[in-house]
Protein backbone atom coordinates (compact mmCIF):
# COMPACT_ATOMS: atom_id res chain seq x y z
CA UNK A 1 0.00 0.00 0.00
CA UNK A 2 1.30 3.61 -1.06
CA UNK A 3 2.19 6.32 2.08
CA UNK A 4 0.36 9.20 0.69
CA UNK A 5 -1.40 8.89 -2.64
CA UNK A 6 -4.61 10.26 -1.28
CA UNK A 7 -6.51 13.60 0.07
CA UNK A 8 -10.14 13.85 1.03
CA UNK A 9 -12.59 16.39 1.02
CA UNK A 10 -14.90 16.54 3.24
CA UNK A 11 -18.25 18.15 1.92
CA UNK A 12 -20.77 17.66 4.54
CA UNK A 13 -21.36 19.89 6.79
CA UNK A 14 -25.07 21.64 7.30
CA UNK A 15 -23.62 24.87 6.16
CA UNK A 16 -26.30 26.70 8.59
CA UNK A 17 -24.32 29.93 9.28
CA UNK A 18 -23.59 30.32 5.32
CA UNK A 19 -27.17 30.54 4.02
CA UNK A 20 -26.97 27.86 1.30
CA UNK A 21 -24.47 24.36 1.18
CA UNK A 22 -21.06 25.23 0.73
CA UNK A 23 -20.21 22.53 -1.52
CA UNK A 24 -21.54 24.75 -4.29
CA UNK A 25 -19.40 27.64 -3.09
CA UNK A 26 -17.71 30.25 -5.86
CA UNK A 27 -14.82 31.70 -6.00
CA UNK A 28 -15.28 34.50 -8.79
CA UNK A 29 -17.08 32.10 -11.05
CA UNK A 30 -15.13 29.08 -10.67
CA UNK A 31 -16.71 26.60 -8.01
CA UNK A 32 -14.57 26.20 -4.89
CA UNK A 33 -14.53 22.71 -4.93
CA UNK A 34 -12.84 22.11 -8.39
CA UNK A 35 -10.10 24.60 -7.38
CA UNK A 36 -9.57 22.45 -4.01
CA UNK A 37 -9.50 19.57 -6.42
CA UNK A 38 -7.22 20.64 -9.06
CA UNK A 39 -4.67 22.05 -6.27
CA UNK A 40 -4.90 19.06 -4.39
CA UNK A 41 -3.92 16.75 -7.58
CA UNK A 42 -0.38 18.68 -7.82
CA UNK A 43 0.24 16.34 -5.02
CA UNK A 44 -1.73 13.28 -4.75
CA UNK A 45 -2.70 10.71 -6.96
CA UNK A 46 -6.13 10.20 -5.46
CA UNK A 47 -8.89 12.41 -4.44
CA UNK A 48 -11.73 11.42 -2.44
CA UNK A 49 -14.44 13.53 -1.58
CA UNK A 50 -17.45 12.56 0.84
CA UNK A 51 -20.39 14.33 0.32
CA UNK A 52 -23.81 14.08 1.30
CA UNK A 53 -24.97 14.90 -1.92
CA UNK A 54 -23.21 12.21 -4.27
CA UNK A 55 -25.83 12.98 -7.62
CA UNK A 56 -24.06 16.36 -7.64
CA UNK A 57 -20.67 14.89 -8.73
CA UNK A 58 -21.55 12.51 -11.58
CA UNK A 59 -19.01 12.36 -13.76
CA UNK A 60 -15.94 13.25 -12.07
CA UNK A 61 -13.57 10.52 -11.87
CA UNK A 62 -12.87 10.80 -8.12
CA UNK A 63 -14.36 8.69 -5.85
CA UNK A 64 -17.55 9.87 -4.24
CA UNK A 65 -18.28 8.30 -1.12
CA UNK A 66 -21.28 9.24 2.02
CA UNK A 67 -21.26 8.95 5.95
CA UNK A 68 -21.42 5.10 6.75
CA UNK A 69 -22.34 6.38 10.52
CA UNK A 70 -25.08 8.96 9.45
CA UNK A 71 -25.48 12.25 11.97
CA UNK A 72 -22.06 12.17 13.89
CA UNK A 73 -20.31 15.07 12.69
CA UNK A 74 -16.80 15.31 10.92
CA UNK A 75 -15.37 11.95 12.34
CA UNK A 76 -18.10 10.02 10.49
CA UNK A 77 -16.51 12.23 6.92
CA UNK A 78 -13.24 11.21 8.37
CA UNK A 79 -14.43 6.97 9.01
CA UNK A 80 -15.56 6.71 5.73
CA UNK A 81 -12.64 8.80 4.03
CA UNK A 82 -10.46 6.44 5.51
CA UNK A 83 -12.13 3.53 4.78
CA UNK A 84 -12.23 4.67 0.94
CA UNK A 85 -8.19 5.70 0.57
CA UNK A 86 -6.24 3.40 -1.21
CA UNK A 87 -2.89 4.69 0.92
CA UNK A 88 -2.15 4.00 4.52
CA UNK A 89 -2.18 8.20 5.32
CA UNK A 90 -4.30 10.19 3.82
CA UNK A 91 -4.82 14.37 3.72
CA UNK A 92 -8.09 15.64 4.82
CA UNK A 93 -9.28 18.64 4.35
CA UNK A 94 -13.08 20.74 3.83
CA UNK A 95 -14.68 22.08 0.93
CA UNK A 96 -14.65 25.35 2.44
CA UNK A 97 -11.00 25.72 2.91
CA UNK A 98 -9.68 27.82 -0.03
CA UNK A 99 -6.19 28.34 0.64
CA UNK A 100 -3.84 24.28 0.09
CA UNK A 101 -0.45 25.13 0.93
CA UNK A 102 1.41 22.18 -0.42
CA UNK A 103 5.00 22.72 1.09
CA UNK A 104 2.91 22.66 4.72
CA UNK A 105 1.68 19.18 3.14
CA UNK A 106 5.08 17.96 2.27
CA UNK A 107 6.43 19.04 5.40
CA UNK A 108 3.68 17.22 7.33
CA UNK A 109 4.77 14.13 4.75
CA UNK A 110 8.49 14.50 5.85
CA UNK A 111 7.73 14.26 9.52
CA UNK A 112 5.19 11.71 9.57
CA UNK A 113 8.04 9.42 7.72
CA UNK A 114 10.33 10.10 11.04
CA UNK A 115 7.44 8.69 13.90
CA UNK A 116 4.67 7.15 11.87
CA UNK A 117 1.85 8.36 14.05
CA UNK A 118 -1.60 7.52 13.58
CA UNK A 119 -2.22 10.95 12.53
CA UNK A 120 -0.25 14.34 12.39
CA UNK A 121 -2.50 18.14 13.07
CA UNK A 122 -1.52 21.24 13.85
CA UNK A 123 -2.28 22.51 17.28
CA UNK A 124 -3.43 26.01 17.73
CA UNK A 125 -2.61 26.82 22.07
CA UNK A 126 -5.12 24.56 23.15
CA UNK A 127 -7.31 24.34 19.79
CA UNK A 128 -6.34 21.78 17.48
CA UNK A 129 -6.80 22.18 13.53
CA UNK A 130 -8.56 19.14 12.19
CA UNK A 131 -8.25 19.43 8.95
CA UNK A 132 -5.27 20.49 7.01
CA UNK A 133 -4.02 17.39 8.65
CA UNK A 134 -3.20 13.40 8.13
CA UNK A 135 -5.46 10.70 9.34
CA UNK A 136 -3.71 6.91 8.93
CA UNK A 137 -6.05 3.96 7.62
CA UNK A 138 -4.82 2.37 11.34
CA UNK A 139 -7.55 4.79 12.78
CA UNK A 140 -11.00 3.32 11.26
CA UNK A 141 -11.39 0.76 13.96
CA UNK A 142 -10.95 3.23 17.13
CA UNK A 143 -13.13 5.35 15.31
CA UNK A 144 -15.62 3.02 14.96
CA UNK A 145 -15.40 2.25 18.70
CA UNK A 146 -15.34 6.18 19.78
CA UNK A 147 -18.45 6.97 17.78
CA UNK A 148 -20.05 3.93 19.42
CA UNK A 149 -19.43 5.45 22.38
CA UNK A 150 -21.26 8.68 21.23
CA UNK A 151 -17.98 10.44 21.23
CA UNK A 152 -18.13 12.69 18.31
CA UNK A 153 -15.00 15.24 19.13
CA UNK A 154 -11.79 14.61 16.99
CA UNK A 155 -10.03 16.44 19.50
CA UNK A 156 -11.10 13.18 21.90
CA UNK A 157 -10.10 11.11 19.74
CA UNK A 158 -6.56 12.25 18.99
CA UNK A 159 -5.89 12.82 22.93
CA UNK A 160 -6.28 8.40 22.44
CA UNK A 161 -4.40 7.78 19.82
CA UNK A 162 -0.40 8.37 18.75
CA UNK A 163 -0.89 11.80 17.21
CA UNK A 164 2.01 14.34 15.86
CA UNK A 165 1.19 17.30 16.50
CA UNK A 166 2.57 20.25 15.17
CA UNK A 167 2.67 23.27 16.93
CA UNK A 168 2.20 26.99 16.20
CA UNK A 169 5.20 28.45 16.22
CA UNK A 170 6.48 25.85 13.50
CA UNK A 171 2.99 26.14 10.95
CA UNK A 172 3.46 30.40 11.07
CA UNK A 173 6.55 30.00 9.25
CA UNK A 174 4.70 28.26 6.32
CA UNK A 175 1.34 30.33 6.81
CA UNK A 176 2.18 33.44 8.71
CA UNK A 177 -1.63 35.08 8.87
CA UNK A 178 -2.72 31.32 9.70
CA UNK A 179 -4.36 31.94 5.92
CA UNK A 180 -3.86 27.75 5.24
CA UNK A 181 -6.54 27.01 7.96
CA UNK A 182 -8.77 29.71 6.90
CA UNK A 183 -12.96 28.38 5.98
CA UNK A 184 -15.35 29.72 4.92
CA UNK A 185 -18.49 30.10 7.09
CA UNK A 186 -20.18 32.83 6.39
CA UNK A 187 -21.04 35.45 3.32
CA UNK A 188 -18.96 38.17 5.11
CA UNK A 189 -15.89 35.47 5.62
CA UNK A 190 -16.17 34.72 1.59
CA UNK A 191 -16.71 38.26 0.73
CA UNK A 192 -13.67 39.07 3.09
CA UNK A 193 -11.99 36.27 1.09
CA UNK A 194 -12.37 37.51 -2.45
CA UNK A 195 -11.49 40.77 -1.48
CA UNK A 196 -8.03 39.74 0.68
CA UNK A 197 -7.19 36.44 -0.80
CA UNK A 198 -8.04 35.20 -4.66
CA UNK A 199 -6.01 36.54 -7.68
Amino acid sequence: MEKFKTAVILAGGKSSRMGFDKQFLRIKERRLMDIVINKLKEEFEEIVIVTNKPEYYVGLSDKITSDIIKGMGPLSGIHVGLKNASSRYSYFIACDMPNVNLEYIRYMKKKINELNPKACITRLGGWIEAFNGFYSKDLVEEIEEHLKEDKRSVNSLLKKVDTLYIEEEQARKFSPKWEMFINLNTREELDNYIKNYSN
